[in-house]
């Protein structure tokens, strides 16, 4: 079993500012920063004139590990044991699961939640049991 890093500043500093960009983003449109939904609506049928806001903000989704890269000289090491067709079938599940639950951890974990939605607690509660018991199985029963 591989050793987990702990880092509670680096954590607790990317929460708040995903809590920040969630605010501004409702603050500027009215808008839930659901990420899922704000990808999707990227592609047809949806046309409007909210698509370079969107645009803009899956870019900054890109753009931000290049930044860091550039400023910081380096990224974290990360290791995915998965080979590419996990990867991919576990991408595609992810999405289905968004879809299929009308939307995803950011839009009900940050935004539903605090709009104390019954809706996005349940969904939370499914996303988080779901993780545990994942996790669980694969590090002991793999």
């Amino acid at each position: 079993m591989t050793a987990t890093s702990f880092t509670p500043v680096a954590s607790l500093l990317g929460g708040a500012l995903i809590g920040l960009s969630a605010v501004l983003l409702m603050w500027a449109t009215g808008r839930i920063a659901g990420v899922s939904g704000i990808v999707a609506r990227l592609f047809p049928p949806y046309e409007d004139r909210a698509f370079a806001g969107r645009f803009a903000f899956v870019a900054g989704l890109v753009a931000a590990p290049i930044l860091v890269r550039i400023v910081t000289g380096g990224l974290q090491e990360q290791t995915i044991a998965a080979g590419t067709p996990v990867l991919i079938i576990a991408g595609l599940l992810a999405g289905f699961g968004a879809v299929w639950g009308n939307g995803c951890t950011s839009g009900h974990g940050v935004c539903g939640l605090s709009r104390l939605s019954v809706r996005s607690l349940v969904a939370t509660i499914t996303f988080m049991a779901t993780g545990v018991v994942t996790v669980f199985v694969m590090r002991h029963w793999s």
